[in-house]
């Protein structure tokens, strides 16, 4: 934190305390530089991360929808919750690591497709017949075709 007066980086915090309503943390800082006291005040981040949808829409980035489609795609499947969240937290990084707060669907679909396809071949295919949207039997078993090929099989 820049102190407001003479813009020193460094300060100590002298005193923390709620403020009103508990919507905020009231801390009072001591300049290292000038001495000098001022107050900040530290709130939750409430812009929610966005995910733009293939038609154009926005919703909120949510977690559990996430996990729940993956969940489907590998269900019977040798695959632990462990690895589930692991992919998840890597959407979940790719979504707050944006400049915008915004990330297309379409770069999260990629991700967790290729997620899945090094983890499951059969939950790969299960997820990418919902995501690919395949639009007749010929496109689905050129995808199936292409991984056999792949020399990540």
């Amino acid at each position: 934190m820049k102190c407001p007066f003479c813009g020193h980086p460094e300060d100590k915090v002298v005193d923390s305390r709620e403020g009103k309503e508990h919507l905020a943390i009231r801390r009072r800082r001591e300049c290292l530089g000038c001495k000098r006291r001022f107050t900040t005040y530290e709130r939750v981040d409430e812009i929610p991360y966005m995910v733009v949808k293939k038609d154009g829409r926005r919703e909120k980035f949510d977690r559990q929808k996430i996990l729940a489609g993956l969940l489907r795609a590998c269900e019977k499947r040798p695959v632990s919750m462990t690895r589930l969240e692991e992919i998840v937290n890597h959407a979940e990084a790719l979504v707050i690591d944006a400049a915008d707060r915004e990330v297309p669907s379409q770069q999260i679909g990629e991700l967790l497709m290729t997620r899945l396809r090094e983890l499951d071949k059969v939950a790969y295919v299960r997820f990418a017949s919902v995501y690919l949207d395949f639009k007749d039997v010929k496109e689905f078993m050129d995808e199936l075709k292409d991984l056999l090929r792949s020399p990540r099989s």
